[in-house]
């Protein structure tokens, strides 16, 4: 199984506002260098987010993008779900969709790990990940000495 890079980019995007929350907005062209992501690949990243409500724009010279809430109510769920789908495969969203349904043993395998994807996904906070990064940057501070 593979996330799509706009999947992995729109994370760190997140992370990125997370870091910033409760400090203003942010400019996507700050974001995109710090994350070494095209600027126009981030503007069509935002569209959905913003679209959900889980991202605001603001206008103006104190302009940019800010979270809407809080980085411990937004899960990567929350993302993975905007950005990628809420399913691995589309039989387990929708039985209809295939006529194998009770017979088919894989549709069972592919609901259960993606019951455990999501699982996995809802337990991580943005505000859990900022934690995650800053202890990753104190490590690799630490390696350097």
């Amino acid at each position: 199984m593979k996330l799509s890079t706009r999947t992995r980019y729109g994370v760190r995007m997140m992370l990125a506002l997370a870091k910033n929350y409760g400090r203003g907005s942010v400019y996507l062209k700050d974001i995109a260098k710090g994350e070494e992501i095209s600027e126009k690949y981030l503007s069509q990243i935002i569209i959905p987010l913003r679209g959900v409500g889980l991202v605001k724009s603001l206008r103006g010279a104190h302009g940019g993008y800010a979270l809407v809430k809080s980085p411990a109510e937004i899960t990567l769920k929350d993302i993975v779900d905007i950005l990628e789908g809420d399913c691995l495969v589309d039989c387990v969203k929708d039985p209809a969709s295939c006529s194998r349904i009770e017979t088919c043993a894989s549709r069972d395998v592919w609901e259960l790990v993606g019951e455990k994807i999501s699982g996995v996904l809802e337990s991580i906070t943005l505000e859990k990940l900022v934690q995650m990064d800053k202890d990753k940057a104190k490590d690799a501070l630490g390696a350097n000495i």
